[in-house]
């Protein structure tokens, strides 16, 4: 059947794909076995697809760099915020950009994309002719202290500003001073607010300083912190609760605060002691999405923190704890058996030291997330032998795990590909031993996942692939096979087709 998909002449003819060519495009971008050349090709129609993957080969991710569309390289950097991209290629991205509203466009997303850049990039971009640019330039994380320096004496006050936040640090007191007394109050303010750490920041201050900025996570001046502490806007109370600088006194004021969301607050300052912590009365809603807590994430290396805090009553804690990629092994078993299944389901997630016999455990309840989507079950530590046991199973998340022992025989997943349960058949369907007839019956299948994954089996015979490409319904499926010839691939993508 090999030789018929490369060189025969089934394949001839203009009837596959006709009837759903976009949507042939558009599934073709998400088949791992199409060419590099031809996803390059796919840039051009179907971009909003094919840029979404994470997995984009170099060469591709090269080719949307410099691509002559601006459509192409502004989908690019928007969806590499969440996959990242290498500071060489954000900066040709930038420094290549001739028009300068879509530099400064293009300059905002990697900001929000945390993105480095090269050397020569800060340095082109810190004498861009544009303010706006200049200014956004200073959002990014790692921006040459000197560059950050030499704009405190930029011509447009919005990059002093900008400016003075980065560059305090590294200035003399003379430089500081001009920042203090520039004639622009935006300036000023900035000042007032980088010098924070110095000089508290005063009553006198407050009222301008927090039209333009959030401060209320700066060190402020006792009396004007104590009045919003005990003021009746909750909203800085539930910002000055995290606030590292408040005093003692102030923080145990808020660990009564009527409202809710500043106790939990207070409850999850790294200094209190573990009674402290107890002592503040939060009602923690389990149902809620959690972040890691920054603080607890910058202990992750500290053996003795990570023991100290997966022994915390704090679920939350446990939780942040719960998401280091490595953990001793004490700490590993603690949280393996933790009463929260989102500690677990954490640990199963981002640890490389979780356990197979709790990963197992949290594969019968869960099968992956958008950002982790191959745990627990792509684990490391996941369990691949010993799983014929499972084949009786009633269930159905472990019964599928027979497929998996090196054991398993062809005749089981023929057996499976008539399970009662849709997951086992849809597991049987994605199987490579799964016969071509068996692959053409489920394409009947009553579930819609298992005919897709039926649809994507390289054993389909010929016609059969052939007659799915030419249906509209079954088309984006069927282009996902990666037994489609090279060639078929190329005139599916073929301008005009």
């Amino acid at each position: 059947m090999g030789s018929t998909r490369e060189t025969g002449d089934e394949w001839a003819g203009p009837e596959y794909g006709t009837a759903a060519a976009q949507r042939v495009r558009e599934a073709l971008a998400w088949n791992r076995a199409v060419p590099d050349r031809i996803l390059i090709r796919l840039l051009d129609t179907t971009r909003g697809h094919l840029l979404w993957r994470r997995d984009l080969p170099e060469a591709v991710l090269d080719a949307a760099v410099d691509h002559p569309e601006w459509t192409v390289r502004a989908q690019l950097a928007e969806t590499r915020v969440q996959s990242g991209m290498s500071a060489e290629r954000w900066s040709r991205l930038l420094l290549t950009e001739a028009e300068g509203r879509r530099r400064y466009a293009l300059l905002t997303v990697a900001v929000a994309a945390g993105a480095r850049l090269t050397d020569e990039a800060y340095e082109v971009l810190a004498r861009d002719p544009s303010g706006a640019v200049r200014e956004t330039l200073l959002e990014l994380p790692a921006v040459p202290s000197a560059l950050a320096v030499a704009l405190t004496a930029d011509p447009v006050p919005a990059v002093r500003s900008a400016a003075c936040h980065a560059a305090w640090p590294h200035l003399g007191p003379g430089a500081r001073a001009t920042l203090t007394a520039d004639p622009v109050e935006r300036v000023r303010l900035a000042a007032v607010v980088a010098r924070h750490e110095e000089e508290p920041i005063s009553e006198a201050d407050y009222e301008a300083v927090n039209a333009a900025y959030d401060i209320t996570g700066l060190r402020l001046d006792r009396d004007l912190a104590a009045r919003l502490c005990a003021g009746a806007d909750p909203k800085p109370r539930r910002r000055l609760a995290e606030n590292p600088y408040l005093d003692p006194d102030l923080v145990e004021l808020l660990a009564a605060d009527p409202e809710d969301d500043v106790r939990l607050a207070v409850s999850l300052r790294p200094e209190l002691t573990e009674e402290q912590r107890a002592a503040v009365d939060v009602d923690i809603d389990l149902r809620r999405m959690r972040h890691a807590i920054p603080w607890v994430v910058a202990l992750h290396e500290d053996d003795g923190a990570m023991r100290r805090l997966a022994a915390s009553g704090h679920v939350l804690l446990r939780s942040s704890v719960a998401m280091a990629r490595r953990i001793p092994p004490d700490v590993v078993e603690r949280l393996a058996r933790d009463e929260d299944r989102v500690v677990r389901l954490f640990l199963a997630e981002r640890c490389d030291d979780a356990p197979a016999d709790m990963l197992l455990e949290v594969w019968q309840w869960w099968n992956g997330s958008l950002s982790t989507p191959d745990r627990p079950y792509g684990h490391p530590n996941f369990p691949r032998r010993d799983l014929l046991r499972y084949a009786e199973d009633p269930h159905p998340r472990l019964r599928q795990l027979a497929l998996d022992d090196p054991d398993s025989t062809p005749g089981l997943v023929e057996r499976f590909s008539r399970d009662a349960d849709a997951e086992v058949r849809l597991r049987a369907a994605a199987d490579p031993r799964l016969s071509a007839d068996s692959a053409v019956r489920m394409l009947d299948d009553p579930d819609r996942d298992v005919r897709a994954t039926a649809a994507r089996h390289p054993r389909l015979p010929v016609p059969v692939l052939i007659g799915l490409l030419g249906d509209e319904e079954t088309a984006g499926a069927a282009a996902l096979n990666p037994a489609l010839p090279v060639a078929v691939m190329d005139r599916m993508t073929a301008t005009g087709s």
